[in-house]
């Protein structure tokens, strides 16, 4: 199951990450979103670990103290389709 961790420290890392959620059981990846542009995280990252550890995980860091923040953990959701590509329009003369 792919967890969401959110309102991260800007100073966590994805060992720190990993750290947290291993006391819950085995985690098979822990990723931080890192902005495409500077390169530094944006404050948001996945974890991926088995169903039953991952809903122990969440139930029990979710608004938890890590990295002197308050975190917000859930299941995460598949992102929806922001509706980009295309552009157009205008006022265009042929």
């Amino acid at each position: 199951m792919k967890i969401y961790v959110g309102n991260l420290s800007f100073q966590t890392s994805e060992a720190e990450l990993n750290e947290a959620f291993a006391a819950f059981g085995s985690v098979q990846s822990a990723n931080l979103v890192m902005d495409r542009e500077t390169g530094r995280p944006r404050g948001f990252g996945f974890v991926e670990m088995s169903d039953g550890d991952a809903q122990k995980a969440i139930s029990e860091l979710n608004g938890k103290d890590l990295g002197g923040r308050q975190i917000t953990v859930n299941e995460a959701r598949p992102r929806e389709d922001r509706g980009g590509g295309g552009g157009g329009g205008g006022n265009r003369r042929y």
